[in-house]
């Protein structure tokens, strides 16, 4: 749900701030006071492209800022792939701020991309204006709200139908390229063979070249390590008097005469014992050691060349031993391929032939839910077009299939197809519809799909757009009736819809000597009254004027009660 929307210099508005509620949320003002600002700061917010005069005169930046709270468990999960964070009380933040042309958009305080700004705002809020009903108009777009209407009942089955699809596409890209030349032929095919025996010839075992490593390091200091040694070693040990072990052991002798008078000598005596004994233990060590250490240049060498091949061949077909075996593998793979041409593009031409049979039988399943699922949604369609005052319209979704169209999505086509009047055929809706009609149109589609949409806001801007009377009273009862299971925010200059409101709106503009600056305002009961007069006879609110005004209320009030 939307919870707010702050505006700071943006266009005619210093600062504003709305708060909405769940239910019917209505937007109204006089003609030229910024009713569309408010929907276009939305969709700035959600990552429109900004004008360049956008930002207010006078003012550095703009920024925009919408606060959400998540309503179901598939938008966190969204959120959490998307690697954004959110709080325990499931607040979500979106900000968008306009410098110089340019923007940085952030959520929850996290600088996102364009694309993951969409992929989010898509899955909070549903803006639906004069574009999105003209959208109707395009076929391609009528089998996406077909599908997604049946997206339960079609959901794995699309899914196998492009995995098929695109293995297809690929099998059809490798038959096009055809057979090679010759003479390329045969010069790819011997650097293939010299290359795949290049590798197995060197018979990488894993882990070698570490081993390989240290001991090239052991044996490029060989000689450090040796003369280090040796020099402790001497000093330690030699035959000389005054080595450690024997000063040591000159020590221990002269403390054995006394052994045995005092307890704190024979301490003495038995710690110089321990000493005596770790230095022979050095002794024998260090010996051990470069015996070990002891240097050959010819087992240096091959080392160093083993190395070699080693690192050539990292550079030549991967980073790692595995890389450079798949690299093997995928050379035998084309090796093969470029060897016995025929024979794979007779294999290619067998798994084509299976995939595009598999295909059909794909596609036939999908068609079949399609057909059925939109023969359900017709007559829901058809319901809810009646409501809204199209009273002899006749609606249908036609799905036509042609299994030499396969695509990602099936064989199907899909045309929503409509009559506004008895005894006229079918006809595109791009022949009969007008602009007012478009906006019911979507009106009806968006309540019939209500219950599959787990999109909880829906705007709704110029959805009035050619309509009054009986016709304006039942888009208003359908937006309530919308509003119910959703939070709607509508702008409109109609007072049927207006009288429907949970929660009204007045953007007004006020002027100074200096600047000009626009403001949204929640109404009170009292002041929702005036409103509506002021859309009932404009300027001249006269008491009668305002009595209707107040009966439209009450009677949009007892009509919400019943609907609920």
């Amino acid at each position: 749900m939307l919870i707010s929307l702050k505006v700071q210099n943006l266009a005619l508005i210093k600062e504003s701030e709305v708060f909405f509620s769940d239910g019917l949320n209505i937007i109204t003002g006089e003609t030229g006071t910024g009713k569309s600002l408010i929907i276009g700061s939305v969709s700035l917010a959600l990552g429109a492209r900004a004008a360049k005069d956008i930002v207010r005169t006078g003012e550095k930046e703009a920024r925009i800022e919408l606060v959400f709270s998540l309503d179901n468990k598939n938008q966190e999960e969204v959120l959490k792939s998307l690697e954004i964070p959110f709080e325990e009380d499931d607040i979500v933040i979106l900000k968008r701020t306009i410098r110089d042309g340019r923007s940085i958009a952030s959520i929850n305080s996290q600088t996102v991309t364009a694309s993951t700004l969409k992929a989010v705002s898509e899955m909070l809020l549903d803006m639906h204006g004069q574009h999105e009903h003209q959208s109707l108009l395009y076929k391609r777009n009528h089998m996406r709200i077909l599908d997604s209407f049946a997206a339960r009942e079609l959901e794995s089955g699309l899914a196998l139908i492009k995995k098929d699809y695109d293995r297809l596409l690929e099998i059809r890209r490798e038959l096009e390229e055809g057979p090679v030349d010759e003479r390329d032929r045969t010069r790819q095919v011997d650097l293939l063979k010299f290359e795949i025996d290049e590798i197995e010839k060197a018979h990488l075992k894993e882990g070698e070249d570490d081993e390989l490593e240290e001991a090239y390091g052991r044996f490029k200091n060989a000689e450090r390590l040796t003369t280090a040694v040796n020099s402790a070693l001497n000093l330690i040990s030699s035959d000389r008097g005054d080595s450690a072990i024997s000063l040591v052991g000159n020590g221990t002798a002269a403390l054995s005469d006394i052994e045995g008078i005092d307890e704190e000598t024979d301490r003495l005596f038995a710690q110089l014992g321990e000493i005596e004994s770790l230095l022979g233990d050095f002794s024998k060590d260090a010996n051990n050691y470069l015996q070990s250490i002891d240097f050959s240049r010819e087992e240096f060498e091959a080392v160093e060349t083993r190395l070699d091949l080693i690192n050539r061949m990292k550079a030549k077909y991967g980073d790692t031993f595995e890389d450079i075996e798949n690299s093997a593998e995928e050379k035998k793979a084309e090796l093969e391929r470029l060897s016995d041409v025929e024979a794979v593009r007779e294999r290619l031409l067998d798994e084509k032939d299976e995939l595009e049979s598999a295909l059909r039988e794909k596609c036939a399943e999908v068609s079949s839910i399609r057909k059925e699922k939109a023969e359900r949604l017709s007559a829901l369609m058809m319901d809810a077009l009646q409501d809204l005052n199209f009273n002899d319209v006749n609606f249908r979704i036609d799905v036509r299939s042609d299994e030499e169209k396969i695509s990602e999505t099936g064989y199907d086509e899909v045309e929503f197809m409509i009559s506004m009047n008895k005894g006229e055929p079918l006809k595109s809706l791009e022949n009969v519809a007008s602009g007012g009609e478009l906006s019911r149109i979507m009106l009806a589609l968006k309540t019939v799909l209500a219950h599959e949409d787990e999109i909880h806001t829906l705007i709704f801007d110029e959805i009035d757009t050619g309509i009054s009377g009986r016709t304006a009273q039942s888009v208003a009862e359908k937006l309530n009736l919308l509003s119910l299971n959703h939070q709607v925010i509508c702008i409109t200059h109609l007072p049927q819809i207006a009288a429907m409101a949970d929660h009204h709106f007045v953007i007004e503009k006020h002027s100074d000597e200096e600047s000009t600056q626009t403001v949204v305002k929640e109404l009170n009961e009292e002041e929702m009254i005036g409103e509506l007069s002021r859309l009932l006879s404009g300027e001249t609110i006269t008491d009668a004027v305002r009595e209707n005004a107040a009966e439209m209320r009450d009677l949009a009030k007892r009509k919400k009660v019943n609907i609920t």
